[in-house]
């Protein structure tokens, strides 16, 4: 079997767009609900959106390949990283520190042509702290890039690179046509979805890093979708992955065996908009939770105030289990009986809604 960078016409990818015109219109229609949903928070609650987002891609990319990191850690780096903590806080998790400080770059550098100093300061920032990595530097082991799921002794090889000593050339030419078929130059791929889903299978073709080629071939996906787009794209590309992610290495798998890659297109484009769904739901969840706190500003005490903030922290998923007296307790520092009281109070104000009854019951924000 011949994998595509083995084919003479590598890596002059072909495909149909016939039939897809529903689902680029259906992204551009949510791109523009989306962008709407953001311009009517207020300032604080574009940067809330924001950041959420970022936490979930982040989270997201890095459960895509295996690694499990703390929201709360993530969250944090993102801030620190963003200048929004007054003193920096302490995260002691480094792969939360890289893949925050990957996702804050990426944005920040959505405009920019793509080099290959970006492409290893993102590698750097990336895998800090993977002692056993080289950091900011294509692979150069000898051995090949191999692809593999299953057990040692019963290993199934999906995909085999280019050899290491390919790689210099074959990124030098991912990157010309990467800058290339931006908007506005040479060779323009018109529409931003199919530029992303061709740069997400090129990159992830070449695997050019010994680690983190799937943070970062996402990453670039992202930032051809901002390009086209004119400004960072508020979305989580990976969390749409990741909740089907047998049916990405299948849609991978497949496209890497050929340069025709109709298929690999219309698998993307429909995952962007889920994607888009997804921050759609974000977006409104942030809405709806700036309304509740402007309906009852001045109505909460300290205590029901930090543990609603605290609930909200999870994001539009909810609070897993949702509030108990017990919970209540261990957050707001206080006693059964005041917890009670607080929580009899949140749900007499409509902030709450009880579910069960007795001492099972469980509260939910009333959204």
């Amino acid at each position: 079997m011949k994998y595509n960078w083995q084919r003479n016409d590598w890596p002059d990818f072909r495909y149909s767009l016939e039939g897809l015109q529903e689902l680029l219109l259906r992204f551009t229609g949510k791109s523009g609900r989306v962008d709407g949903l953001l311009a009517a928070l207020p300032e604080a609650g574009q940067t809330d959106a924001w950041i959420q987002l970022m936490v979930s891609e982040a989270m997201k990319t890095s459960e895509i390949e295996g690694e499990m990191l703390s929201r709360p850690d993530v969250m944090s780096s993102i801030k620190n990283n963003l200048g929004l903590n007054a003193e920096p806080k302490r995260v002691g998790d480094r792969r939360a520190e890289g893949v925050a400080g990957l996702m804050v770059r990426a944005r920040e550098d959505f405009a920019k042509p793509v080099t290959q100093k970006m492409l290893f300061e993102w590698h750097a920032l990336l895998m800090k702290g993977s002692p056993r990595v080289r950091l900011g530097a294509w692979r150069r082991h000898k051995e090949p890039m191999l692809i593999v799921s299953g057990t040692i002794g019963n290993e199934q090889v999906h995909y085999e690179a280019p050899p290491s000593a390919a790689v210099p050339g074959e990124m030098k030419r991912f990157i010309q046509w990467f800058n290339h078929s931006a908007a506005g130059k040479k060779n323009d791929v018109t529409f931003p979805p199919v530029r992303a889903a061709i740069a997400h299978l090129y990159f992830e073709s070449i695997h050019p890093f010994e680690d983190g080629n799937g943070r970062i071939g996402r990453a670039l996906s992202e930032k051809a979708l901002s390009q086209g787009m004119g400004h960072p794209i508020l979305l989580s590309l990976s969390q749409a992955i990741e909740a089907n992610r047998a049916g990405y290495y299948a849609a991978l798998k497949q496209a890497q065996q050929s340069v025709d890659i109709t298929d690999w297109i219309f698998w993307f484009v429909k995952t962007l908009v889920c994607a888009q769904e997804a921050a759609e739901a974000d977006i409104e969840f942030i809405l709806k939770k700036t309304k509740l706190f402007d309906r009852v500003r001045g109505q909460l005490n300290d205590r029901q105030m930090k543990v609603l903030r605290r609930m909200f922290k999870e994001g539009s998923g909810g609070f897993q289990g949702g509030m108990g007296a017990k919970k209540y307790m261990g957050i707001a520092k206080t006693s059964k009986p005041t917890a009670t009281r607080d929580l009899q109070d949140l749900v007499a104000k409509g902030v709450f809604v009880p579910l069960g009854g007795g001492r099972a019951t469980r509260y939910q924000i009333s959204l």
